[in-house]
Formats: structure tokens, sequence, C-alpha cells
């Protein structure tokens, strides 16, 4: 199942490290099947509050993922990053095609009442 690598940038100022992390990246994601679905866009906040930029980062799955984050390409480059970018990384599984919001209140729902049983 496609899983995303989701990251919350805070801001930051763009220094040489950070313009050989950007130039160097896409080439240790290829191996695995990574590609930029959103990279530093500007965010439009609705609720809460959001200090940065949103980077999302599809691959064909959590093992791939896992597999790009700790390979040595991507190991020699990660400094780069965070010794210049404060933020937040998360890796997460997508939902399938046929999915429906009805099939998560199910099974809230079962959850629900097999815990008043």
């Amino acid at each position: 199942m496609t899983a995303y690598a989701i990251a919350h940038l805070r801001p930051t100022t763009v220094n040489e490290d950070v313009l050989r992390y950007l130039e160097a990246i896409q080439e240790t994601m290829d191996p695995y099947g990574g590609r930029f679905l959103v990279h530093g866009a500007e965010v439009e906040v609705m609720e809460g509050s959001w200090p940065g930029t949103v980077v999302i980062i599809e691959f064909p799955d959590l093992a791939a993922i896992r597999a790009w984050y700790a390979s040595a390409a991507y190991q020699s480059i990660l400094e780069l990053r965070t010794d210049n970018i404060p933020g937040d990384v998360i890796l997460v599984d997508g939902v399938g095609r046929d999915y429906h919001p009805r099939m998560t209140a199910a099974k809230l729902r079962d959850a629900l009442l097999s815990d008043v049983r």
C-alpha cells in the first residue's frame, strides 16, 4: 500500500548545506520509488497554527521509505537538513482507492459496542 513521509519544516535561512541537500535528495529516493507530492509549498492554515512549510513524499510502501531513510546515500546528506532546518517527520500508510470513512466509523462503532458488553 502506498505510504508517505510527511515533514513539517520550520522557517529557516537557506544556506549552502540546505542547497546541497536539495540538489542531492532525489537521487537518494529514486532507487526506492520515492517522489515528491508536495515540497515546500506555502500552507493555508484553516485551523490551529502551522509555522513553516510541508513536504509530502510518496513511496510504494512503508518498507521502501524505511529502506530509503536508512540508506547510506540518504544518511550521508541527512545532517545537511537536520542541522539547518528544524522540523518533524512522520511516516504513514495511505488508504486504498476503495476506502470510505464509513469503514472507519463501522470499526469504531463495533469497538464501542464491544466495550459496552
